[in-house]
């Protein structure tokens, strides 16, 4: 439902302030533009309950808007400040790390192709492929990590975090793929090469990025230190969540562990001066942090999957907005979400904050909404192939993104992340993700576009362009979207799918059901049967009972635990994972009944045993549910 309303207000908001007209808009006139932004601000801060933001944008060398929206602390009614209020950019953060590894490649300390092994001093990462990982391959998201967060990533209390060095040792993911071959966004990756930084400068991750790039930037309201040093940490943006329709302050988020990786804590006009430093070629007001050549290396494509769509620079990522060429970073945490866009072509850079959960689409449709209203295209309507339907079954089915788990309990969160591609009968593709569906037509080999592109740039929230991967023997093994250059998807085979696990677990759980209940109401009659028969129902009902245990205190457990997951373990959540061994423990003797009941020929008869088998089936089923998602035992990293 907020999804919705979020979009009839956009398409609101377009309309009032004029967004997608022909005739674009003229970013000299700064008063309008001052109106455009606070118009559009302001409108889907309100709809999507963000409680503070803040704008700042640079055209042709000069800051024309800094601008904040909202309450730094709702409670006081403290307004934001664009020059002081500090907002978390989040992954943002990682163009600094990205900057601070060129520099050291300016000076021949470190290079983009050698293994990183090199540069680490207390611990190896794994060699699992024969190919090494490369920084380039850190700066590509092509490392070939697996994901992974809950319990270390962003918490809640300093004292829990871990020195750099240590948490890369301690919390090193897999690796699922080989690098170079498939693009998988990774926070670890990043923050290694903070470590490596930090390693070959001889000099402590924050004090580098202090002396190295703000201080010659003048960016004096940022920091990557948490807590944030005083008066810094008077300045900042409070957190918020919306709870029963007001606002509960969140603490303060730690990121210590992986700090490279999104730690910042920035103004947007601070922010803003980092990316006019980029635009210049490295330079800003005298003050040089990087060589232009060594900036056009960093924003030239580096990788992509396919040439036909957007691609990897060294660090930044390049996005295409009606028809302009971005190279950037978006960034989230739990509790802010941010962008900065650089406009080589048009002389344009502009970072924008949002806070609260609402903050993520605010973020998401400000860029496309603002370049409709001052760089619009007419983009004409693709005309789907009428011979289309021949060859759509071979791109249907479930994907998901290379950036998952594969190897702790993080990998059963894979399962609210799959998107699912369908033909429809109107020879086009339907792409559904997260609640959403958006239409697809085959415009190239493997290339599709989505059927109303102008609508696609407008919400923000789908890619104007899809491009499949296929193998050496032609079938498809996953797909890319134009803008998430860093998130390859690959096809899923059956049994990682939604559909196959959530239709057995409910057909397993009306069983459960049943069974349960059955035993209830013939309790008397289970009394009076043999022994034999009365060991193989109380099995049946005891495994049946177990796994509902399992299902029902473990959707009470999370509705419990909540986002706190991702800062820690709860105990309670520890505890829950007792209830799948107890499960496993009773259907196997769950089994060993079933098969006395069939080589004895109890239970009063064949239709008898048939229901126990489907029972026990059932069990076996979820047997393999715990074991498939690793739910079995404490797998999450400590």
């Amino acid at each position: 439902m907020r999804m919705l309303c979020s979009r009839l207000s956009l398409g609101f908001i377009l309309m009032l302030f004029g967004a997608g007209s022909a005739q674009a808009a003229n970013l000299d006139d700064r008063e309008a533009l001052e109106t455009f932004v606070d118009g559009l601000a302001m409108s889907l801060m309100l709809s999507n309950n963000s409680p503070s933001g803040a704008v700042a944008i640079a055209h042709r060398g000069e800051v024309i808007l800094a601008k904040g929206y909202g309450f730094e602390v709702v409670e006081e009614q403290i307004p934001v400040d664009p020059e002081n209020t500090l907002f978390r950019p989040g992954s943002v953060s990682k163009l600094f790390t990205w900057v601070a590894v060129m520099q050291l490649v300016e000076q021949g300390r470190l290079d983009l192709d050698t293994d990183v092994n090199e540069y680490l001093e207390t611990f190896m990462i794994k060699d699992t492929f024969e190919e090494p990982i490369t920084l380039r391959h850190i700066m590509t998201h092509t490392a070939g990590f697996e994901d992974g967060a809950v319990g270390y990533l962003i918490i809640d209390d300093p004292e829990r975090a871990l020195p750099l060095q240590e948490a890369m040792a301690r919390y090193q993911p897999e690796r699922v793929n080989p690098p170079g071959k498939q693009t998988a966004y990774s926070n670890y990756a990043t923050a290694l090469a903070g470590l490596i930084v930090q390693n070959i400068s001889g000099e402590p991750f924050n004090d580098y990025i202090r002396a190295h790039i703000f201080e010659p930037l003048g960016m004096t309201n940022s920091s990557f230190e948490e807590p944030l040093p005083d008066p810094l940490a008077n300045n900042m943006a409070t957190s918020y969540t919306l709870e029963d329709g007001r606002y509960v302050e969140k603490p303060f988020e730690i990121i210590k562990s992986f700090g490279p990786a999104g730690a910042l804590s920035s103004t947007v006009t601070d922010m803003v001066r980092f990316g006019q430093a980029i635009m210049n070629g490295g330079e800003l007001d005298g003050a040089r942090i990087l060589r232009a050549e060594t900036v056009a290396q960093m924003l030239t494509r580096a990788f992509t999957h396919d040439d036909r769509l957007t691609g990897m620079a060294l660090g930044f990522y390049e996005r295409n907005v009606n028809g302009n060429r971005l190279v950037g970073h978006g960034g989230d945490t739990m509790w802010f979400h941010s962008y900065l866009g650089i406009d080589q072509a048009n002389e344009l850079t502009f970072f924008v904050s949002f806070a609260s959960s609402g903050g993520s689409d605010v973020r998401s449709v400000f860029t496309p909404a603002f370049y409709d209203e001052y760089f619009p295209i007419s983009s004409p309507r693709p005309e789907p192939p009428e011979n289309f339907a021949d060859r759509a079954g071979r791109y249907a089915g479930s994907y998901g993104f290379w950036r998952s788990n594969f190897s702790t309990l993080e990998k059963a969160f894979g399962l609210s992340g799959v998107v699912q591609v369908a033909p429809t009968e109107d020879n086009t593709l339907l792409l559904a993700f997260g609640g959403g569906a958006k239409r697809y037509v085959e415009v190239g080999d493997n290339l599709f576009r989505q059927l109303n592109p102008a609508v696609s740039l407008a919400s923000g929230l789908s890619p104007a362009l899809i491009a499949f991967q296929e193998d050496e023997k032609g079938e498809i093994t996953g797909f890319v979207m134009d803008g998430l250059a860093f998130m390859s998807l690959r096809r899923l085979p059956l049994v990682a799918t939604p559909n196959f696990n959530f239709t057995l677990i409910g057909f397993s759980v009306l069983v459960f059901i049943g069974v349960v209940m059955g035993r209830w109401y013939r309790r008397k009659l289970v009394r009076e049967m043999p022994a034999a028969d009365r060991s193989a129902t109380n099995a049946a009902f005891y495994a049946a009972l177990a796994n509902i245990v399992v299902l029902v205190s473990g959707a009470i457990v999370l509705s419990i635990v909540g986002d706190s997951l991702f800062s820690g373990i709860p105990l309670t959540f520890k505890l829950w994972l007792i209830t799948p061994i107890i499960a496993v423990l009773a259907t196997l003797h769950l089994v060993y009944r079933n098969v006395l009941a069939w080589q004895r020929g109890s239970l009063g008869g064949m239709w008898a045993r048939i229901r126990l088998t489907v029972v026990t089936l059932c069990a076996l089923f979820m047997t393999w549910f715990y074991y498939y998602w690793n739910l079995l035992g404490w797998q999450y990293m400590t």
